[in-house]
């Protein structure tokens, strides 16, 4: 959540995945920083005894979720054109 909220910082749109079991301290965190706006993805805790097919189908929730939250109109990331100062 942390590297989330950095990202935004920077114009760049951005979230979080986390197990439902952080909701909360996730939901305190985003608060106690000013953006309790913040979106996140949540699946299912625990992971750590998942097999194969269980991790696959959590990953394919949290992508779900992460690419409806990003690609909102109010959250599409911002266009940058980097340039370089003429030397």
């Amino acid at each position: 959540m942390h590297d989330a909220m950095l990202i935004e910082k920077t114009g760049i749109a951005a979230t979080a995945i986390i197990t439902d079991r952080f909701v909360l301290t996730v939901q305190a965190m985003a608060q106690a920083s000013g953006r309790p706006d913040l979106p996140f993805a949540v699946i299912p805790h625990p992971i750590s005894h998942n097999d194969d097919a269980e991790l696959r189908a959590k990953a394919a929730s949290a992508v779900q979720q992460c690419v409806a939250m990003l690609t909102q109109p109010s959250r599409a990331p911002q266009t940058r054109i980097l340039t370089r100062e003429p030397a």
